[in-house]
């Protein structure tokens, strides 16, 4: 371990694992280490005896729950884009080949105590239950604009600088009212606080168009996709990634201590009485608990089911966004249901998760509105996390770290954090154009 490193990788976490796989395909040498002896840091997934542990201490699992080797729980669950930035990633480095997608059946919004499916194109508005006949007609004609709009065609834009004008601005000219703007803001455009509709409109234009052209890749229900097997096969992939590349695994690493020069500077990370000098240090807030503060919590429940959500059209997978005006809150509800057809649970059941940004201390009670959509629940498990956002100047101390997992149940803002921090890393934009095809043919496998 003596030897020097352009970066220093700590946390097998899946945002760790990404980076070290652009930077080892960039050419940089990478150690990569972690404290613990299995892959994903907060991010990993377990089987039914490794969550009862976890969430339970002692005894074991019911049996009606069936073999605990059948579970693949993922711990943070999110579902992916069809077109967005993770799989543009996953193409760009070939991670693709070493896992297999599966589309998610469903992709639903919570309005005045009902779910309905979330309506992204012309087509669908008019036949949405969500609207009265009215508001149909004047949603089309946004999704109709969305769908034509080309930054590089003016004529395109209808007279409006989407650069200057508001999102509220262009809502209010085609009429929207209060319920419609609320579940395009949130469910379509996935935005997790309404601070966008003061800010300039291209962004969510190209948040709904990205969700319309995810929706058509599949012809399916929703525009997500999802790793057959869970998210656990992600990190391992972007490892052997860097293995191919040269980068070095090092797992079961105690402290990890990050060393310090006079002048503030990180110069490389000690364990075992070994240092390993490196230029770089990439890692997870827990490595570095003092350059990251505390900015909120996640409350969340884990559950197990027998059956599908109901109201859900009997979908196996699923998303359903809670939008926070409908819960009176501060920050949406996300519920993930996943099941046996991703291969993350034996025949015949359900995983599903509700989380949201705490804003109290009784997880049971703050989650109530998502949990009561669930129907029927063999098993709940409740959890609250820190979540922490870097307060260092990387330039002065040579350290990039990460931000901890937030609530939402898709990869939009985890994936902004990896290629926000590959650009401070390497001081360039990563590549994202490529052709998104490549995974498409794995999905429908």
């Amino acid at each position: 371990m003596d030897e020097e490193y352009d970066v220093v990788v700590l946390g097998t976490g899946l945002k760790e694992c990404i980076l070290s796989g652009l930077l080892s395909v960039d050419g940089l040498k990478v150690l990569h280490m972690d404290r613990n002896d299995y892959y994903g840091g907060e991010s990993t997934s377990l089987n039914l005896v490794q969550l009862w542990k976890r969430f339970r201490g002692d005894g074991i699992p019911p049996e009606n729950l069936g073999p605990s080797k059948d579970y693949n729980v993922d711990m943070i669950p999110k579902f992916m884009m069809a077109n967005g930035a993770l799989v543009r990633v996953l193409i760009h480095t070939s991670v693709t080949k070493y896992l297999n997608f599966k589309a998610v059946d469903g992709s639903f919004v919570y309005n005045k105590g009902k779910i309905y499916k979330v309506p992204a194109t012309d087509v669908e508005a008019l036949k949405s239950t969500l609207m009265g006949l009215f508001e149909k007609r004047r949603a089309r004609k946004l999704f109709i604009y969305v769908q034509d709009y080309d930054e590089s065609d003016p004529k395109s834009h209808e007279g409006l600088d989407l650069n200057k004008v508001t999102t509220k601005e262009v809502f209010g000219k085609y009429g929207l009212d209060d319920n419609t703007i609320d579940f395009i803001g949130h469910a379509l455009a996935l935005h997790r606080d309404d601070g966008y509709l003061d800010q300039p409109a291209i962004n969510t234009i190209k948040r709904m168009k990205l969700y319309a052209e995810s929706l058509a890749r599949f012809q399916g229900d929703s525009p997500y996709i999802y790793p057959l097997y869970g998210l656990g096969e992600l990190p391992q992939g972007f490892a052997r990634l860097s293995a191919v590349y040269g980068g070095t695994y090092m797992l079961n690493k105690p402290e990890c201590k990050v060393e310090f020069d006079e002048n503030g500077k990180a110069y490389g990370v000690t364990s075992e009485g070994e240092t390993a000098k490196c230029k770089k240090i990439v890692c997870d807030p827990s490595y570095l608990s003092s350059k990251v503060k505390k900015v909120g919590r996640v409350a969340r429940a884990i559950c197990i089911m027998s059956h599908p959500i109901p109201n859900t059209n009997d979908s196996h997978s699923v998303q359903i966004i809670l939008p926070q005006k409908q819960l009176g809150r501060k920050s949406d509800m996300y519920v993930f249901c996943c099941s046996y057809s991703h291969n993350v649970a034996p025949k015949g059941k359900y995983i599903a998760f509700v989380s949201t940004e705490a804003e109290t201390d009784q997880p049971e009670v703050e989650l109530k509105p998502g949990i009561d959509l669930l129907g029927a629940v063999d098993e709940t498990f409740f959890d609250i996390y820190d979540r922490y956002e870097p307060v260092n100047n990387s330039n002065e101390d040579r350290c990039f770290i990460s931000t901890s997992y937030d609530a939402t149940t898709h990869f939009e803002s985890t994936v902004e954090d990896v290629l926000s921090l590959y650009r401070k890393i390497t001081g360039k934009e990563l590549d994202l154009s490529v052709d998104l095809s490549v995974a498409s043919a794995t999905a429908e496998e």
